[in-house]
């Protein structure tokens, strides 16, 4: 699943907001998680949390993911239906690859997904985000 981050101007960002949820959630005595809340639920549902994750889109190139580990629908205070999406504590920064703004989310298929940066073997958690669209522009990460 790919998502858009809105508000989130890079990786750390987006890192800091999950923490900060995660310790909200840990002082009320749930699970370090986070969720996001739409308002479509996904029909492949079973086939997303057989391992699947959300993919975040930031500054239109696909920079990160989560590990999605629950789906739960409701209805909010209107009575409109929503879906939350439920996601692991850890931020894994993805491979650059260019994305165009849309609305909601998608699916995105597996052999369609950016690699994890670490999965290379090298640690560029110091290198600064434009080099990393630079450099995946040229194809050299």
């Amino acid at each position: 699943m790919i998502k858009l981050c809105v508000g989130a101007d890079s990786v750390d960002d987006l890192r800091e907001w999950v923490a900060h949820r995660a310790l909200t959630a840990v002082a009320a005595g749930l699970e370090p998680q986070s969720s996001h809340v739409t308002r479509m639920a996904p029909k492949r549902a079973e086939e997303l949390l057989d391992g699947g994750s959300l993919y975040w889109i930031i500054k239109g190139q696909v920079a990160a993911r989560q590990k999605l580990i629950g789906i739960n629908t409701f209805k909010d205070e209107q009575g409109i239906g929503r879906c939350e999406l439920v996601l692991g504590p850890e931020v894994i920064e993805t491979a650059p690859a260019p994305r165009r703004p849309f609305q909601g989310w998608r699916y995105l298929e597996p052999d369609a997904a950016p690699r994890d940066l670490s999965a290379g073997g090298a640690d560029l958690s110091e290198m600064p985000d434009d080099l990393k669209r630079e450099l995946a522009d040229l194809g050299l990460l």
